[in-house]
């Protein structure tokens, strides 16, 4: 048996200088959960309390060479046996006196002799049960103290491997993003270009093979985001129809590759601007109807928008997805909303994908605080609804402009850009030349900061990652002073890594804004007239 176990037997001492009081006592006493230990010498009580686990004592008040007293001070006052619960047994007067200095020296009860052997059989009965109560709360809270290592242990692994995963994904952002923008980048100024229609063919097949992959990367940032519960709904202003047109627009090239129709169909009561995470909404969109356009073979995609409840000042809109594809099995209609699963082995050999589009889409209605449904019939096709409520800004028809702005060039705009890739770096400059502004290029921060000694610039583009020293190691230094006079020269990073802890790493570093790679043209000359002007 172990220590700690209910049946163990419990061990009590009796120590009475007549071995014929002991006698007695131990006839009184004798059963099968008990092991009685005896002695009529003070001091061997005090070693056999020393080497045994004894419980209970019953000691003796007069004894020669050392009364009971003083054996329970030295007793009460060592660490080893202070919790031995304490029985006097005396045949001295019973005057208030006495039991008061026995229970101050540390006894809980007292026996009087001649002893009554129902009470004191009753008595080391309570104090029996007592110490198995004990023994139980002691075991009991050192298995708690156990889970707790166990729990805190678990936790500190979990934080771990979140911080792990969050590396790798930031790492693997900034390794694939980086190439993939240099990519896409030089698609874009290759279309500026003079081409043939077999050129400007690949250039649109290289941009789309970008973009798909892109997503990709998009989606499983998207999902760990969500995972670690750091996404967040950005609602504004917000053009529903427009919304839905840019999707659609954007969709209705690979719909037509396939020979499908991509229709729409629009309530009239949708109002005009609305308040809306129009980037969430789109994500939305684009996976729904992105998966349509992948099942359906033969047939049609539609897009149906519709207000369907009123309150007030809001308005409840169902966005309606439906295909005449190859339909869902009811017993798979959950499994294809879980994280990297489709509904079967064959759809996944037969029309490729991750299967995180619906995973996202879920999460992302989640988020909203919308409603997620699916209807489907196997070989008949689908419909996904996802319905939501919004705030309603304005219902009257705006003139909205045609077409992209053109960008225009800049006047007297000298920048200093630290990137050591050599694909951004070309595509960054051929950028700023088009938009007329003088640059100076180097490879690393620590170059940087040699530059900024030599020249003044109205603004510093700073790559995040580069060898020798890195970005933000470097806008540390400006800001503390290392170039003088330069300590509040704006500065802009270019980073791969879009988890929200890298862009808050970024400022806090004091970068002034972050511009995710790949960017878009039109927010990088927006950033620049901005802070250059504030120069």
């Amino acid at each position: 048996m172990t220590k700690n176990d209910p049946m163990e037997k419990i061990n009590i001492l009796i120590v009475d200088d007549r071995p014929e009081n002991i006698i007695a006592l131990e006839a009184l006493l004798d059963r099968e959960d008990v092991n009685i230990i005896s002695t009529t010498l003070p001091n061997e009580a005090l070693r056999l309390s020393w080497e045994m686990d004894i419980s209970i004592a019953l000691v003796d008040v007069q004894m020669p060479e050392m009364d009971g007293f003083e054996l329970v001070e030295i007793l009460k006052s060592n660490p080893r046996t202070k919790d031995i619960l304490i029985i006097f047994v005396t045949a001295i007067s019973t005057e208030t006196k006495y039991a008061v200095k026995g229970l101050n020296t540390g006894a809980v009860d007292y026996l009087y002799k001649p002893l009554n052997p129902f009470v004191t059989s009753a008595k080391v009965d309570s104090f029996i049960q007592f110490v198995r109560n004990q023994r139980d709360i002691k075991k009991k809270n050192e298995e708690l103290q156990a889970y707790q290592k166990k729990l805190i242990q678990a936790k500190e692994e979990a934080e771990q491997g979140k911080r792990i995963k969050e590396n790798f994904l930031a790492n693997m952002s900034h390794e694939i993003r980086t190439p993939i923008n240099g990519i896409i980048g030089i698609a874009n100024l290759l279309n500026s270009t003079s081409l043939t229609e077999e050129q400007k063919e690949m250039v649109n097949l290289l941009e789309i093979s970008s973009n798909s992959l892109l997503g990709v990367i998009n989606d499983i940032l998207d999902l760990s985001k969500i995972e670690a519960g750091k996404f967040k709904i950005n609602r504004a202003e917000t053009d529903l129809l427009k919304n839905c047109n840019a999707v659609v627009n954007l969709l209705k090239i690979h719909a037509k590759e396939k020979s499908l129709e991509l229709l729409t169909d629009y309530d009239q009561n949708i109002p005009t601007l609305v308040m809306a995470d129009s980037l969430r909404l789109n994500q939305i969109l684009m996976n729904l109807i992105g998966n349509a356009i992948k099942f359906t073979q033969h047939g049609q995609v539609a897009l149906k928008v519709e207000v369907i409840d009123k309150k007030g000042n809001n308005v409840q809109v169902k966005f309606s997805v439906s295909d005449t594809g190859i339909g869902i099995a009811k017993e798979n209609i959950e499994k294809i909303f879980e994280t990297f699963e489709q509904a079967d082995e064959q759809t996944t050999i037969k029309f490729g994908g991750t299967g995180l589009g619906l995973s996202i889409v879920k999460n992302l209605a989640k988020l909203k605080g919308g409603i997620l449904e699916v209807f489907s019939e196997e070989n008949k096709g689908s419909t996904f609804c996802f319905t939501n409520w919004y705030e309603v800004l304005s219902n009257d028809a705006q003139e909205k402009p045609a077409g992209q702005t053109k960008l225009l060039p800049f006047e007297n705009v000298s920048i200093l850009v630290a990137e050591d890739n050599p694909i951004n770096a070309f595509l960054i400059k051929k950028i700023l030349k088009d938009w007329n502004i003088s640059f100076d290029l180097v490879e690393n921060g620590r170059e940087a900061l040699e530059q900024l000694k030599e020249k003044d610039y109205d603004l510093v583009l700073m790559d995040t990652f580069m060898p020798v020293m890195n970005g933000l190691d470097a806008i540390k230094l400006i800001r503390d002073g290392y170039v003088s006079g330069k300590e509040q020269i704006p500065v802009i990073t270019f980073s791969a890594a879009v988890l929200e802890d890298d862009k808050r790493t970024a400022i806090n570093a004091g970068a002034n804004d972050v511009i995710s790679k790949p960017f878009e043209l039109d927010v990088l000359h927006r950033k620049i007239t901005l802070y250059a002007a504030k120069n």
